[in-house]
């Protein structure tokens, strides 16, 4: 269960729950291929760092239909 970031405050950066979740797991896929030593060194498994990136503002979620 996730608890940091708040997960109520986090949907607030996406558009829709569904958007938050493709663009949470994608960046998490970036993350484990591309920065597997950033994840060791902070302890932290990839899902939850791209969500504590979405909430902090440093990735941006957007809609690609628009």
């Amino acid at each position: 269960m996730m608890i940091d970031p708040p997960i109520d405050k986090l949907i607030k950066k996406a558009e829709c729950r569904y958007a938050l979740v493709c663009g949470v797991a994608k960046r998490a896929r970036q993350l484990e291929t591309q920065y597997p030593e950033q994840l060791e060194e902070k302890k932290m498994k990839a899902i939850s760092y791209a969500a504590k990136e979405v909430y902090d503002g440093e990735i941006v979620i957007k809609n690609d239909n628009q």
